[in-house]
């Protein structure tokens, strides 16, 4: 879900920062002075991770050797590496529910007594808790407000306002489709985040619901807010609120459509626009604000708060202390200020300085608080995989099956998800 650096392009970075890239396992080489790290191919171009490599690979001579795997097969190939013992020195995952593919109890070290513990903010640290309090592992990413992000400059130059609730959105959605404009852009090639928002208020708002859908005692069927979901959604699509070739176009066609004015609202996240945002196509990061998302769940809206990669400790590799330490460097103040500096996100560390904060979650601070949310679909609910549910969502938008049919769907991938994770009820 994220930007794809050209090849040339990575290959000159990689040589910059003096890291080894690699698409398969450990070097036969490896030594005291290597740890490797499996990580997703898109999270492997993230600045803040390669300065950080860099600093630590400069002052104590041990390198980070990446093992990069593409994102559309990270969670499959990494599970099918772990089953097989081949397991890395350390690993970057988000603390979510398909983290138990990777037998954490056994293979991760809990990182609830290393001294870096009190660094952390208390939502940081609340993000890396398993569900019996430890911490899994230390999370360095932006942290980010996600929403509804729209080009406020579009709307203004078609005297339209941005939406407050359902009604106000929809009617903004049909008032810019009658103008030839495309309200929303949806990518339904491997970009499937978007469900989390709509599900979102559902469970963060009943947690009661959430332990019962965990315990396997109701499905989504069972829940009329995830009908009204998939009705909004259904309707939307045929009302041709989505941009027509929304089933072709994947995470790199998002920035430069957005920037072209091919769309006027994005459900995305306020680090997008620093990391991976297009400027020179034609509007820029000013021409943006935002509002919350409508998605037929909540009728004033929602925000969700961010999701974080964490660094994990394999408590099993010869290397263990080494990788420790290789944590304990990057939650020391000089360093990750050094890797964050300039980089919008939110505070993950109590003496994050260097960091901005998007100016658009700034001038939507009291909106955001009155309907901010915790992400708890992706990381709470047993057998949840975004791709699942948005391949449910796309056969609907098909025509392949009806609402109920959609829901039929998503249900029996999560129930086949969570019984390959053996989930007491399942």
């Amino acid at each position: 879900m994220r930007k794809i650096a050209p090849a040339l392009l990575l290959a000159l970075l990689a040589g910059l920062f003096s890291l080894a890239l690699t698409g398969c396992g450990p070097s036969a080489a490896q030594g005291e002075d290597t740890l490797t790290l499996l990580i997703k191919k898109s999270d492997s171009e993230k600045i803040y991770l390669r300065r950080v490599f860099d600093l630590y690979e400069a002052q104590t001579g041990v390198k980070i050797e990446m093992d990069i795997i593409d994102d559309v097969y990270f969670e499959d190939r990494s599970a099918e590496r772990f089953r097989k013992g081949d397991i890395p020195d350390l690993f970057l995952h988000f603390s979510n529910s398909t983290l138990d593919y990777f037998d954490v109890s056994e293979n991760f070290y809990h990182m609830n007594d290393e001294q870096w513990v009190d660094e952390l903010t208390d939502a940081a640290k609340a993000y890396c808790l398993d569900g019996d309090g430890n911490i899994l592992g230390l999370p360095f990413w932006e942290c980010s407000v996600s929403g509804c992000y729209y080009n406020k400059t579009l709307l203004d130059s078609l005297g339209l306002k941005p939406a407050a609730t359902q009604a106000e959105f929809d009617a903004l959605c049909q008032a810019l489709s009658s103008t030839g404009h495309t309200p929303l852009y949806w990518a339904s090639n491997g970009c499937n985040w978007m469900f989390q928002f709509g599900l979102g208020p559902i469970f963060a708002d009943d947690p009661d619901l959430l332990e019962k859908l965990n315990r396997n005692e109701i499905a989504y069927a069972d829940i009329p807010a995830v009908t009204d979901m998939v009705e909004w959604l259904d309707r939307a699509h045929k009302n041709g609120w989505f941009n027509s070739d929304h089933a072709d176009t994947a995470w790199s066609d998002i920035a430069p459509a957005m920037g072209r004015g091919k769309a006027v609202c994005v459900f995305i996240w306020d680090t997008w626009f620093s990391t991976d945002f297009l400027e020179g196509n034609g509007y820029s990061v000013e021409d943006f604000a935002l509002m919350p998302v409508f998605m037929g769940t909540a009728d004033s809206g929602t925000y969700e708060g961010g999701n974080m990669n964490m660094l994990m400790v394999n408590k099993n590799s010869p290397r263990s202390d080494l990788a420790l330490d290789f944590l304990s460097f990057c939650a020391r103040p000089e360093n990750y200020n050094a890797a964050f500096d300039g980089v919008s996100t939110v505070n993950c560390f109590k003496g994050q300085t260097t960091n901005v904060q998007s100016p658009m979650v700034i001038d939507a601070t009291s909106s955001i608080q009155a309907a901010l949310r915790p992400s708890v679909v992706w990381p709470k609910i047993v057998g949840y995989k975004q791709d699942d549910v948005g391949d449910a969502v796309l056969r609907l938008f098909q025509g392949e099956v009806d609402v109920a049919g959609c829901i039929e769907l998503m249900d029996s991938y999560r129930i086949k998800a969570a019984q390959e994770l053996h989930a007491d009820g399942f």
